[in-house]
């Protein structure tokens, strides 16, 4: 029987790496009192810096520079790339699954991330070498669920809409993959995911 799909399109954060932005915060209230708390508060309000960096419309030096003025330059550029970083792990059961996914389709990761998270957070991961390529927004200039970044995956892989799955935690971004021809699953767990591959003929696994 013939494939129904040809790649399977991973997001990153919380589906394959959790993350705890509280490990950044608290580590800032070690330095000074209601330090992470007020930089939260900061970072809130001014969600569309964080948009503008992830888009690839703010450059990595101009974000930090607004970064560390929030914090009183209170640390340095490096230390801020580090915290700011450091609130990764990685979800084995998940990544377990991608050597098996590859052996029969093309891997795909499309992330809405950033360099600094790239370069500091989770560039040398081992599994990050088992994607066929990575989409990441600020290379791509374009955020999920936009249309533009679905299709960035598309100009990889050459392959036909329909032929794509993809797995987020975000309802909002595996919506927009069905809006784009795909087919996609709302990523909340391990084991409600396995039952979905199961269905479609993904895996086979026990």
């Amino acid at each position: 029987m013939q494939k129904i799909y040809s790649v399977i399109v991973f997001d990153l954060g919380n589906v394959l790496l959790p993350f705890d932005y509280n490990i950044m915060l608290n580590k800032l209230e070690k330095i000074e009192k209601n330090l992470g708390q007020n930089f939260l508060k900061y970072y809130k309000e001014n969600y569309n810096i964080h948009r503008a960096f992830e888009r690839g419309e703010l450059s990595e030096n101009k974000f930090l520079e607004k970064m560390l003025l929030s914090l009183d330059n209170k640390i340095d550029k490096e230390t801020f790339c580090n915290y700011y970083s450091k609130v990764f792990f990685i979800n084995e059961d998940m990544v377990s699954l991608l050597p098996e996914l590859k052996k029969n389709y093309m891997l795909v990761l499309l992330s809405n991330t950033n360099s600094i998270h790239r370069e500091y957070g989770w560039k040398n991961y081992d599994f990050i070498k088992l994607f066929d390529k990575l989409v990441l927004s600020y290379e791509v200039k374009a955020l999920k669920p936009e249309e533009k970044i679905y299709k960035a995956v598309e100009n990889f892989t050459k392959k036909p809409s329909s032929k794509h799955i993809f797995i987020d935690d975000i309802h909002e971004y595996a919506e927009g993959a069905k809006k784009a021809g795909w087919d996609s699953i709302h990523f909340t767990n391990y084991d409600d995911l396995i039952q979905e591959l199961k269905k479609r003929d993904i895996l086979t696994i026990s």
